[in-house]
């Protein structure tokens, strides 16, 4: 019992770390006055390469803890609980994404801007969740094996083909469709990449799982861990050199030219030792309770700073105009805040959502009798027009 306790924390604590860094990257990138973000400046050269950790650690943890509790239960394929739970999560993260990115003043004009469009960090993650069921059932009937080789094989694939794929002229599809897989719109996050990083978390619960007993798991694991990480951020790149200038095939030199995918991995992994390292130093009720809460950090953070509904955030007023100093205090406010109001929320969720409904309630109460008229009309409408043309009878 232990042990899983202990599991759970690092993961927990990982995820929260994730958020937070995400919460002053966000800020201080939208914030910061450029002439402050100077190449030269060491300081601003190591915040920029942590800041790029975020992403590939939180697409990582999040496939990491959706595999582990779909895997742990001992019901198989259809019968298992966690897949009506995993599609309703899935859905519901797309729903949130596109609703953070709805601007009311807009719909009330008729308008639908084309940054509701646009894919980001939701909409990767609910399509990755839905991607690693449909894995998942595919895989069930075969051996356990077939699973996470599979998921495996689709990080090795998407991280490999990245230099092919990114040049894809995708301007033949409507942009909402071609916001998932092509940047050329302005999405910061596409499925493909990022769903290889999803997977790979996957991958890792499923190993974490098959050991989850082993007496000296931790002792095999972050040692396994922190040496795959760091061959991959200091060797990957010649080892790609090498491999094109053995085999001829252009691809590799591609993938060194950009090699940002299989270096990432490699800090995603060495964060992970480290977390597996302290895991034991990582069971603040506070910082736990704040990685299980991430989804009402992001929502809350995303209101704030990018201004959902209204357009009108932190970011509309001072969009790269902030000094270190400011940029930096309120960095560290702006986490404390959404975080604060987040788990005043988790505290108070069932009120909350009772108010809520309280609310619905009585606005459905006050246009009920104009959507019912509404409908009778169209509904006569439609069935005049039907006798019209002669598909029904009088």
């Amino acid at each position: 019992m232990e042990k899983k306790t202990a599991r759970l924390y690092f993961i927990d604590a990982m995820r929260a770390w994730a958020i937070l860094m995400m919460l002053q990257g966000h800020f201080i990138d939208g914030l910061l006055d450029n002439a402050f973000r100077d190449p030269a400046n060491s300081a601003y050269v190591v915040w920029k390469y942590f800041r790029g950790i975020t992403a590939p650690v939180f697409f990582t943890v999040s496939g990491f803890i959706f595999t582990y509790l779909l895997i742990k239960v001992p019901q198989r394929g259809l019968e298992n609980p966690r897949i009506k739970k995993g599609v309703k999560r899935g859905l519901q993260l797309l729903v949130i994404a596109y609703l953070l990115r709805l601007n009311l003043f807009g719909l009330f004009k008729g308008v639908i801007y084309k940054s509701f469009f646009l894919v980001d960090v939701l909409h990767c993650i609910g399509l990755s969740i839905l991607a690693i069921i449909g894995v998942y059932l595919l895989t069930h009937n075969s051996k356990k094996i077939y699973f996470p080789v599979s998921l495996l094989a689709i990080t090795l694939v998407l991280f490999l083909f990245e230099p092919a794929y990114k040049q894809w002229d995708l301007s033949f599809m409507p942009a909402a469709l071609a916001n998932y897989i092509s940047r050329a719109n302005g999405s910061v996050f596409t499925i493909i990449p990022w769903l290889g990083y999803t997977a790979f978390g996957g991958f890792l619960a499923t190993i974490f799982t098959h050991y989850k007993n082993a007496k000296n798991l931790y002792h095999a694991a972050i040692p396994i861990t922190a040496i795959s990480g760091l061959a991959l951020i200091y060797f990957s790149s010649s080892f790609f050199v090498s491999l094109s200038e053995w085999s001829g095939i252009g691809l590799f030199k591609a993938i060194y030219s950009n090699n940002y995918l299989f270096i990432r991995l490699g800090d995603v992994l060495v964060v992970f030792a480290i977390f597996m390292l302290f895991r034991e130093y990582l069971k603040n009720k506070t910082f736990l309770r704040t990685g299980q809460n991430t989804l009402s950090i992001y929502v809350i953070h995303f209101i704030i700073l990018y201004g959902s509904f209204t357009g009108m955030g932190l970011y509309y007023y001072f969009n790269h105009s902030l000094n270190p100093t400011l940029a930096i205090t309120g960095a560290i406010g702006f986490m404390v805040l959404c975080s604060y109001l987040a788990l005043l929320y988790d505290t108070h969720e069932e009120k909350i959502k009772a108010s809520l409904n309280m609310a619905i309630g009585a606005l459905w109460q006050l246009i009920a009798p104009l959507y019912l008229a509404i409908q009778r009309v169209l509904k006569s409408s439609f069935t005049r027009l039907l006798r019209a043309i002669g598909v029904v009878k009088n």
